[in-house]
């Protein structure tokens, strides 16, 4: 989206690898916190953490300053999704829907499972394959309730407004009629895609039966209340970090001085000329270690 750019500090597939946002000022800012939850009435932004077709789990740092986008990390290595039989990495454009939250203190009316401590998942299901750290704006047209080692952590269904076929996207009935066994491939991509770490499968509310639109909006504006709730410190946090630089009512507002000593305290920008393995590579390196 114009208004919004940004910056690689270290090189990608390392533990110190970050993508930090920037607003039109070239000012640092919190993808969390400071990018709006809306473009317009009921159409959203959404962060890209993972573009289409790659491997590595890369997410937005929820307890970091400024939560910039990083490689997630489990036993002290790079976390990447295996290739699940027919697929190759995650299939959508996957990310966060800003200023959203999933409240781990809050049991679910719908799945009976508390929130994952995370902003709301998106899977974007446009032609495009966007960039890590880019800001697009989608319509959402449904949600599928996951329930995540015993949390709820649900999935939102998305099309980039600005792809060629989303005026034919309103709601998930679309998605079915338009994209035919998409759907199903999502339900079983998100079933299975940890049982190569020797996790179970996942679980799933409603049968895993996607809700419609109407359904998905009203989640993620409960979402967008918890999230406002935790960035004003009426909710303890528990480690998240809610520094950002455009919510008035927060105490974790700081300025732009402020964001940019949390950034330069990292190692510098990737130089274009570094050279550093593409996402496949690193993946097969990964598996042969």
């Amino acid at each position: 989206m114009s208004g919004f750019s940004s910056e690689e500090r270290a090189a990608p597939f390392t533990l110190e690898y970050r993508v930090f946002l920037k607003n039109e000022k070239g000012q640092y800012i919190s993808p969390f916190h400071d990018v709006p939850i809306y473009a317009d009435k009921d159409v959203f932004h959404m962060v890209v953490e993972v573009p289409r077709w790659s491997n590595a789990k890369m997410e937005i740092a929820t307890k970091d300053p400024l939560n910039p986008i990083k490689q997630d990390v489990k036993k002290g290595k790079l976390r990447y999704v295996a290739n699940l039989f027919p697929y190759k990495g995650y299939i959508w454009n996957y990310g966060a829907i800003p200023q959203t939250w999933e409240d781990p203190g809050h049991n679910d009316k719908h799945t009976g499972c508390c929130g994952d401590n995370d902003p709301i998942d998106v899977c974007e299901i446009g032609s495009k394959v966007c960039a890590r750290g880019e800001i697009i704006t989608v319509k959402v047209l449904g949600i599928l309730a996951m329930i995540d080692e015993g949390e709820t952590d649900w999935k939102v269904i998305a099309i980039n407004v600005d792809d060629p076929d989303a005026a034919n996207y309103n709601d998930i009935n679309d998605v079915k009629r338009l994209k035919p066994g998409y759907l199903e491939a999502t339900v079983d991509w998100f079933r299975r895609y940890k049982v190569p770490d020797g996790k179970p499968e996942n679980q799933f509310a409603f049968n895993a039966e996607f809700k419609d639109k109407d359904f998905a909006i009203d989640i993620i504006k409960s979402t967008h209340d918890y999230w406002r709730a935790l960035v004003t410190k009426k909710i303890d946090g528990k480690g998240i970090s809610c520094v950002n630089t455009t919510v008035s009512e927060s105490p974790f507002k700081c300025g732009p001085d402020a964001a940019k000593a949390i950034v330069d305290a990292l190692p510098p920008p990737c130089e274009s000329a570094c050279t550093v393995p593409t996402d496949v590579d690193k993946w097969f390196h990964h598996q042969k270690n």
